[in-house]
């Protein structure tokens, strides 16, 4: 019979735990005191021969002797063996009654898919829930001894309602050398089936899923089979049951107190009680019961599971489902929140303090302020923008404070290209591409992304070329339609040609006007000329720009000089094709002239 105390100790009180010590049933007392007597009485032997039976050199030996046996019998691993071995045991424990065959969802189905409330449509509800309940009773059966007492033959099965004197003939009739508690599961399958064909039941999902649930009934059933047939290896067992027997039968001789005369270290004072020795046993041996007792939990015990109750219970509730439950619905009413929105059931004034307010989350009561302040005090600080973790937010467009101080060591670049400062050397470049015009007007840009954002040092840029420091803009490609008419290409680049001289004056004049101010972080007149490498200058055009929002997402495009030579070599086919389609209206008109001529010639 299961021991319950749930109640008394629903709330933790004072010395609560206290009251449960002064239990008689289901407790350590009741399973213990026989040995912690026996052993209390050997102990008490063996001192009263070594105080009045020994001789003196007899005590001698005796007290070297249990010297030995206290010193090697802590090399006993009681602890560590019976730590896992109890650990295992009370697994096994909670997994068997996890598996006990209980029938409710069976008859829960089986009371709303079994239509019919005739005398046949009864009987055959009543009948399945009694196969159901007859599986269990014969596992239950091979695997309790209470229940195999109160059911020792299939006499007393039949007697007990659970089975028929014709069940019973066909039961004994089927030779099989395996327990057949499976056999009544095969009748509720036919008898299933069977309803399935009368129209009883009336759709295929619902004995599909009476069955999978009648498979999960036996899956339990055979659980319990398979705990009761392989149990924890007996070798375990044994070893534990020998260390801790073992480790008490060398504590009765080394746990003695010797003469204080002697001097043995240790033995200063004599008891005639060993209390902490006492302590220890009723700890170990007490620890071992509990996996004696919990090993199989279909005995007879206090703790054991109440495995005839289960029987009981089951059968009386499953028919009560299926039969006078069966469509018994009551009638259906309005219930007393029917107009109300904000629904609150009342309290009483013993429960009035359990009314809590609905928890909304740990972050509920964080403030938004304290947030935003430190965010932004995080964001204001240069030198958080100037580390790594502050590049890498801004690399992914992690959200920046609008006021950004820049670090003087470099500049950033940003797609704004309303204004730009010109590098220095980007002179030699615009002379060369004498064709720039910053006031044509170009295909719309996407993203500019910057390349590098390092200024050049002198050192820096004597061991290569210039143009490699600079950081470069790059810009997409442009847009739009480029099935371009050809007077736009035509005039497209005579405003390229007659712009040349007006643009290099606005460029110059805007290249002095900033190099004044001092926006140009490094030029070319401050590297002496003898220092100069003697490399091939590349031609480049750079752009430095404020540093804008990082939310705009970067992509590579090309650079403005590719992009320059793709427009010029874009006039020049769509120059070509101008030309050659001229030709071809040319050598046309002469073509239909000739054939006109040839036919006032025939005329």
């Amino acid at each position: 019979m299961t021991v319950t105390y749930s109640s008394k100790v629903a709330n933790a009180t004072f010395f609560g735990f206290h009251r449960l010590l002064l239990r008689w049933r289901g407790s350590i007392y009741k399973l213990l005191y026989r040995e912690f007597l026996v052993f209390a009485l050997l102990y008490t032997i063996l001192s009263f021969i070594y105080r009045w039976a020994l001789t003196d050199p007899q005590k001698r030996s005796f007290e070297k002797l249990s010297i030995y046996c206290d010193r090697y019998a802590e090399q006993i691993p009681v602890t560590f063996v019976l730590g896992f071995y109890v650990t295992l045991v009370v697994n096994r424990w909670w997994n068997q009654f996890q598996n006990l065959p209980w029938p409710d969802k069976l008859m829960l189905l089986i009371s709303s898919c079994v239509q019919g409330q005739d005398e046949q449509g009864r009987l055959l509800r009543r009948t399945l829930m009694r196969y159901v309940n007859l599986t269990s009773l014969l596992i239950f059966r091979s695997v309790s001894t209470a229940v195999y007492k109160r059911f020792p033959t299939i006499d007393h099965v039949v007697d007990g309602g659970f089975m028929t004197i014709e069940e019973r003939k066909i039961f004994e009739s089927l030779n099989s050398p395996h327990l057949k508690y499976w056999i009544p599961a095969v009748w509720f399958t036919n008898l299933a089936s069977k309803a399935r064909k009368e129209g009883r039941i009336q759709d295929s999902v619902d004995l599909q899923t009476i069955l999978t649930e009648m498979n999960k009934f036996r899956t339990w059933c055979s659980t319990l089979f398979g705990y009761d047939w392989v149990g924890i290896p007996l070798v375990y067992t044994q070893v534990v049951t020998l260390a801790v027997y073992t480790f008490f039968s060398a504590c009765i001789i080394g746990r003695q107190f010797l003469d204080p005369a002697q001097g043995y270290q240790g033995h200063d004072l004599d008891f005639y009680v060993p209390i902490f020795t006492l302590l220890q046993f009723f700890f170990y041996s007490g620890w071992l019961k509990v996996a004696e007792q919990l090993i199989n939990p279909f005995g007879e015990d206090d703790d054991d599971f109440e495995a005839n109750w289960c029987i009981d219970r089951s059968l009386q509730v499953s028919l009560m489902a299926v039969d006078e439950m069966h469509m018994n619905i009551p009638h259906m009413t309005k219930d007393i929140y029917w107009n109300e929105r904000d629904i609150r059931p009342p309290y009483n004034r013993a429960s009035a303090d359990h009314s809590i307010p609905s928890f909304l989350g740990s972050t509920t009561d964080m403030g938004l302020s304290e947030i935003y302040q430190r965010e932004v005090i995080n964001a204001n600080n240069p030198r958080m923008q100037a580390t790594v973790l502050g590049r890498m937010r801004r690399l992914l467009s992690v959200q920046e404070p609008t006021d950004l101080h820049m670090r003087p060591s470099f500049k950033r670049h940003s797609s704004d290209i309303s204004s730009f400062h010109l590098h220095p050397r980007a002179e030699e470049s615009l002379q060369s591409h004498s064709k720039i015009n910053f006031n044509t007007q170009f295909y719309p840009l996407f993203t500019v992304n910057e390349v590098n954002s390092t200024v050049p040092s002198p050192v820096g840029s004597l061991h290569r070329p210039f143009s490699k420091n600079l950081p470069s803009v790059v810009v997409n490609e442009p847009l739009g339609d480029l099935s371009v008419t050809g007077s736009v290409v035509q005039e497209h680049i005579g405003r390229a040609q007659s712009d040349s001289s007006l643009e290099s004056a606005q460029v110059q004049e805007h290249y002095e006007k900033h190099r004044r101010e001092g926006s140009v972080p490094y030029t070319e007149s401050r590297r002496s000329k003898r220092s100069s490498p003697a490399i091939k200058k590349k031609k480049s055009l750079s752009f430095l720009l404020p540093r804008q929002s990082s939310k705009t997402s970067t992509k590579n495009f090309t650079s403005p000089q590719e992009m320059l030579r793709r427009n010029e070599r874009f006039a020049k086919q769509q120059q070509e094709t101008l030309q050659s389609d001229s030709a071809h209206q040319q050598e046309t008109s002469q073509t239909v002239d000739l054939s006109k001529l040839e036919k006032e010639r025939k005329f």
